[in-house]
């Protein structure tokens, strides 16, 4: 049985995705399963052992001629069943156009008649954690193929080879981080949103207190966008930083965390990243949900307010829900994690 699911269009969601995939595996051992994903995706995917390959599809577009190259990728291959991770009308059509015989995925978007079995979106949505949105799904492929529904948990874990692991020590020694000491991974970028991140001069107080009082090397990462950002953090703090902001793309990014020793971030991609390669993660959350997209793995800090979560990406008032979250309170849950680790 060949089988093609269409992986996530967002870092997070790639991660949370991953219990889902996990569970097909392990209920149709012989599948052979192919994740047709976005480009940057291979920094996760790239040493995943329970899929047997990755297709590389440009997800920038959604026009008729960005579906029909999506579709012409993934057709002649001879995939008995397409399962969509994605809620996009356009992925359900390039499955459509594939010719993929059988094809799963959640209803909306008017992509029904485009699916061979359209299932209805979970009326827990948004009170549940986003990975088992993914393995609902899942479960519902392998009902309907008649298999048992294995009872394992859920695990976002993949593998860093030591090959990417030992270039990742190459790269932080190269920048000029002591790789001998412990290392915390600052990510204070958040590009799709400006009200998710945290006052940069309180990154600066945490990183100085870490360097300062637990001896940490400090090594700041993030996009090319999250440069600004990662600016202003550096030229705030008193001790020496590490700046890798716009130097690392996703796979050096995620071999890199491998090798830290704490994560602290915005809600963002890189904190499930650091769930997933089991480096100990503190997430600072405001205007998003934590009990749907906190990373599967870490502690949360925020401060409860009456108009969180509110899913804006510019706060029209005070920005309350991240300005009542002191340094005291990440440093307390920073120490915390890495008690428990």
């Amino acid at each position: 049985m060949k089988l093609l699911i269409r992986g996530t269009n967002w870092i997070g969601d790639s991660v949370m995705s991953i219990p889902g995939i996990r569970l097909l595996r392990a209920a149709i051992p012989e599948a052979e399963i192919t994740l047709a994903t976005p480009g940057w995706a291979r920094g996760i995917f790239e040493d995943a052992d329970f899929i047997e390959r990755s297709i590389e599809i440009d997800t920038e577009s959604s026009s008729p001629t960005a579906v029909r190259k999506r579709s012409k990728l993934i057709s002649g291959r001879e995939f008995d069943i397409g399962l969509l991770f994605t809620n996009s009308f356009s992925s359900a059509l390039e499955l459509r156009m594939a010719g993929i015989p059988r094809r799963f995925g959640y209803s909306g978007e008017a992509r029904g008649f485009l699916l061979t079995d359209s299932i209805a979106k979970p009326a827990w949505r948004g009170e549940r954690h986003e990975v088992y949105y993914y393995l609902e799904i899942a479960q519902c492929l392998i009902s309907a193929l008649g298999r048992e529904i294995p009872d394992i948990e859920p695990d976002v874990s993949v593998s860093v080879s030591d090959a990417r692991r030992a270039r990742a020590r190459e790269t932080l020694k190269k920048a000029g981080a002591e790789v001998g000491k412990r290392i915390v991974v600052i990510g204070a970028g958040s590009q799709n949103s400006r009200a998710k991140r945290w006052m940069p001069e309180r990154f600066a107080e945490v990183a100085d207190e870490l360097i300062e009082t637990e001896r940490f090397e400090a090594v700041l990462i993030g996009s090319e966008g999250d440069r600004p950002i990662s600016d202003q953090v550096s030229g705030m703090m008193k001790s020496r930083v590490t700046d890798l902001t716009g130097e690392t793309d996703l796979d050096e990014a995620v071999a890199i965390i491998g090798e830290a020793d704490l994560l602290i971030s915005n809600d963002m991609g890189l904190a499930h990243i650091a769930s997933a390669v089991s480096t100990p993660v503190v997430t600072i959350f405001g205007p998003t949900n934590h009990l749907t997209t906190a990373p599967w793995k870490g502690d949360v800090v925020r401060e409860p307010v009456d108009c969180s979560p509110c899913m804006l990406r510019d706060c029209p008032i005070d920005h309350r829900c991240m300005t009542r979250v002191s340094t005291d309170m990440v440093m307390e849950a920073a120490l915390n994690v890495l008690r428990k680790d």
